[in-house]
């Protein structure tokens, strides 16, 4: 069986397994964590109190699976260079709350989190020289709430950016989509011997719509994980003896995930 992630939550797996990519929206692995997608958003011209303005607004957008954390990255500043003092600080949506500032342990910025993780802020502090705020996406630590719903976009996150003197030079919001959890299959275990026509396993979100496939990606079987989260399928047609691989995969209200490789062999009778 080869490794793949799995959440802390989930039962693990018996054996090695190999990693297959999850299935979530645009979405890449972030430290070991979470589901993210980076971007930039688009806004009207926002003008300044100076009478300069940034032709496009902040934004960025992240997939999180709930109860994990990922990091969004908020660029599209395109406005006049800002020195030190200037800062960009981000509001978190409702479900979700920031967790660090990653870039406050460089020399430019100084990293701020408030208590209750309503908001970040990175301040840049180099003494000499503009900050453009325009070399890069500055990342913030999202954390989302274990009872969030899998394919739902949580409200309310913004971010604006502010010169040494607190006049707002541009704005913008983040997209927080909550991602799909990673089902497993633990019927089989692997490195086990079953019949062709074994009862199939494991666990996925509750109402997710579970599906079987083996390693050519062909439906074995498919069923619905119950209130409890687990779900079980018999295989259409027996599977075939000798070396088998098969993995679940998971969709629920627009979102999709992979589980992990399982590896076992089909004998003519249980052994």
């Amino acid at each position: 069986m080869t490794d793949r992630r799995t959440f802390p939550h989930e039962p693990p797996s018996p054996t090695p397994v190999r990693r297959r990519p999850l299935l979530l929206l645009t979405a890449v692995l972030v430290t070991g964590t979470a589901l993210v997608m980076t971007g930039t958003a688009t806004a009207a011209p926002l003008h300044t109190a100076s009478g300069e303005f940034s032709a496009r607004g902040l934004g960025g957008g992240v997939t999180i699976v709930p109860g994990r954390s990922g990091l969004v990255e908020i660029s599209g500043y395109d406005g006049a260079d800002l020195p030190a003092g200037s800062s960009l600080r981000l509001t978190a949506p409702a479900g979700a709350r920031v967790t660090g500032t990653p870039l406050a342990d460089t020399a430019r910025f100084q990293g701020e989190v408030t208590a209750d993780g309503a908001t970040g802020t990175y301040t840049y502090v180099r003494d000499s020289g503009p900050g453009s705020w325009k070399d890069g996406g500055y990342p913030f630590a999202l954390a989302v709430d274990a009872r969030a719903v899998p394919g739902t976009r949580l409200p309310g996150c913004a971010v604006v950016l502010t010169d040494a003197g607190g006049s707002r030079r541009a704005s913008g919001s983040c997209t927080v989509t909550v991602g799909m959890p990673v089902p497993t299959l633990t019927e089989p275990a692997g490195g086990t011997f079953v019949s062709g026509a074994a009862r199939l396993a494991g666990t996925s979100y509750p109402g997710a719509r579970v599906s079987v496939l083996d390693a050519a990606e062909r439906k074995v079987c498919a069923g619905v994980a119950r209130i409890d989260g687990t779900w079980s399928c018999t295989p259409d047609t027996p599977l075939p003896e000798g070396a088998n691989r098969l993995h679940a995969s998971a969709a629920f209200n627009g979102v999709s995930a992979v589980g992990e490789d399982v590896d076992f062999t089909v004998t003519a009778r249980t052994a």
